[in-house]
């Protein structure tokens, strides 16, 4: 599901706030969990073992929080519907507002897409500003507890181990127990959620997991205050090699180099700008050339492998527990869908939170977010089986909807209308499957070259 088949959020829906809820961790999909929490919830808890930081820079906690992040349209317009103003606090941070049709160059098979008819406004910035921006406004929602410094060290459980009713914590001043009707794992792709539950009698979720072995780089370059461009180079098997750049506040461009199934991007400046030389888009290389370097290169990110737990395929589950975000799923990260996938995520527990009960709660949920899931996984992961190197569980039909989009984007060198259509599945306006409505492919399918 994305912005255009998932209902919106509606702050009517629920009426009634009673009980206390603990979400573990403050990612992004942690606080937008705690957000729509909070409309059911007398009061949450989230607890975060890192230190946070009063103001926008990284933490340990996000190991990519230096790298590049897009908030897709999907992602902007449902924090814009839980948060009134919050697309104007990015742009009072600094974030820029770009228009995806006209101020991106993309380049995918063999040429730059033609220009989209249609302004696609697009917030840039940095990550943490993205996330400090939220947390500040989690924080200040009635009934809201953010303990941070906090480690969570396991699940409060009834005798038979049916319930969740809790979370054990280590503080600076030790351990110490928090009830809870509802405990919400937003801790990431090292969730142990799956582990607790064989060790407690319950079937771990069914995994799949699609090998690409990706890393990424990143450096800041000076950028002067009246240049907007944008450029994104995707890896096009055969080349692994890929990358962004994204004008972010304070006069800087955020450069990001991929390089997948191994062939990863230095850490050295000199050759990492030989790694942008080698891109077949030459401003990506001019950048080095004729902007100064603001930093070293960022801490290289590997992402080795997409994985997806299944949680609702699980016939049992315990109650008063979910799952979230990257705990669930977590995809190939070039693609920029987590924080949208997330904040749709989201929206989904907030309807699961309006029409079902305790009993019903997380099947109805994962049920919910797999929906969500569904189309980013398929958009990231069928694009990755596009290299022969690519390993794992290969979606049904993925080969000939590859070659079709492979004749799309071609086409779109010279058809903006088919541009559009694209970019409006990449920020996750719409499903992939628009790409295939009629008048789309006919644009595709018709005679010529």
């Amino acid at each position: 599901m994305t912005l255009e088949t998932v209902q919106p959020y509606d702050p009517d829906r629920l009426t009634e706030r009673r009980g206390h809820t603990v979400v573990v961790g403050a990612s992004v999909a942690g606080l937008l969990a705690a957000r729509v929490l909070s409309d059911r919830f007398e009061s949450v808890t989230l607890v975060e073992k890192d230190p946070l930081p009063d103001g926008a820079v990284s933490r340990p906690g996000v190991p990519q929080g230096n790298h590049i992040h897009a908030m897709q349209r999907a992602g902007q317009a449902t924090l814009e519907d839980l948060f009134p103003g919050y697309s104007e606090d990015v742009a009072d941070a600094g974030g820029l507002v770009l228009d995806f049709a006209s101020d991106f160059e993309i380049y995918q098979k063999g040429g730059v897409l033609a220009a989209g008819p249609a302004r696609i406004p697009q917030y840039n910035a940095s990550r943490p500003i993205f996330e400090q921006i939220i947390r500040e406004r989690v924080a200040g929602l009635d009934g809201v507890t953010i303990l941070d410094e906090c480690q969570f060290r396991g699940f409060l459980v009834d005798d038979q181990a049916s319930t969740v009713e809790g979370v054990l914590v280590r503080t600076t001043r030790g351990e110490r127990e928090i009830d809870a009707e509802l405990v919400v794992d937003a801790t990431g792709r090292t969730s142990r959620t799956p582990v607790w539950l064989e060790t407690n009698g319950y079937p771990a979720p069914p995994l799949d997991e699609v090998s690409i072995d990706l890393a990424y780089s990143t450096v800041l370059l000076e950028r002067p205050t009246d240049a907007r461009r944008a450029f994104l180079v995707l890896p096009d098997a055969p080349r692994t090699r890929g990358a962004a750049v994204f004008p972010i506040e304070n006069g800087r461009w955020l450069l990001t180099l991929a390089g997948m199934h191994g062939d990863h991007p230095p850490t050295d400046p000199e050759d990492i700008a030989e790694y942008a030389a080698s891109l077949p888009v030459a401003d990506v290389r001019r950048l080095f050339d004729e902007h100064a370097l603001i930093s070293e290169v960022g801490t290289r990110y590997p992402f080795p492998a997409s994985v997806r737990r299944r949680y609702e395929d699980l016939d049992r589950f315990p109650d008063g527990l979910l799952v979230v975000g990257d705990a669930i799923a977590s995809v190939n990260p070039i693609y920029g869908q987590g924080m949208s996938v997330a904040a749709l995520e989201a929206v989904q527990l907030h309807h699961t939170l309006a029409t079902a009960d305790r009993d019903e709660l997380a099947r109805r949920f994962f049920e919910r977010a797999a929906r969500v899931v569904d189309d980013a996984w398929s958009l990231a992961v069928g694009s990755d089986f596009e290299f022969p190197q690519t390993t794992g569980p290969k979606p049904f039909g993925t080969d000939l909807a590859n070659g079709y989009i492979a004749r799309l984007l071609r086409r779109a060198h010279t058809d903006g209308r088919l541009t559009d259509a694209f970019v409006r599945v990449v920020v996750m306006e719409n499903r992939p499957t628009s790409l295939f409505r009629p008048r789309i492919a006919w644009r595709v399918l018709k005679p010529g070259p």
